[in-house]
C-alpha cells in the first residue's frame, strides 16, 4: 500500500483488462478495488461479506435474487450500491464503465459459489496496481 495519493483517473490509464479489479489502496482490513467493466459478470454470492459498488463512470446494473424475487439495480456515475451478504446478483455494464469496490482483503471476484466463470471474467482477489 503506497502512502501517496493515488489519482483514480491515472490508475485506471494503466490497465485495460475487463471484470479484472486492481487494488488501489486497502483500508483497515479492506481492498479498495478498481475495474473496469463491460458486458455481463457471473452470477455470483459472498457468503460472508457485504459488496459496495461506486460507477466512477458509465453504467452497472446489478441483478438481485432477493427473497421477494429477482429485481436490477441500474447505478449510474456517482451513484453507490452495497448488495447484502448472501444475495445471488450478476453484475452487467451495458457500456464500457469504471467502478469502486470495497471487499475484505482475499475476497474472491466470483464469491463463495458462482455459475461457470467465462474466459474474459477474471476470477482473482484482486491485482497490484501498477
Amino acid at each position: 500500500m503506497t502512502q501517496e495519493p493515488v489519482s483514480l483517473a491515472h490508475a485506471l490509464t494503466t490497465f485495460s483488462e475487463r471484470w479484472s479489479p486492481r487494488i488501489v489502496t486497502a483500508v483497515n482490513d479492506y481492498d479498495v478495488r478498481i475495474a473496469k467493466v463491460e458486458g455481463e459478470h457471473v452470477w455470483h454470492v459472498h457468503d460472508r461479506t457485504d459488496e459496495f459498488f461506486l460507477v466512477l463512470d458509465g453504467e452497472l446494473h446489478l441483478a438481485l435474487r432477493e427473497s421477494t424475487g429477482e429485481r436490477t439495480v441500474v447505478l449510474t456515475r456517482g451513484s453507490v450500491f452495497t448488495v447484502p451478504r448472501g444475495t445471488e446478483h450478476k453484475p452487467y455494464a451495458p457500456v464500457p464503465t469504471a467502478i469502486l469496490m470495497f471487499e475484505p482483503t482475499g475476497t474472491l471476484t466470483v464469491g463463495d459459489r458462482h455459475d461457470e466463470v467465462p474466459g474474459y471474467v477474471d476470477a482473482t482477489t484482486g491485482h497490484a496496481l501498477g
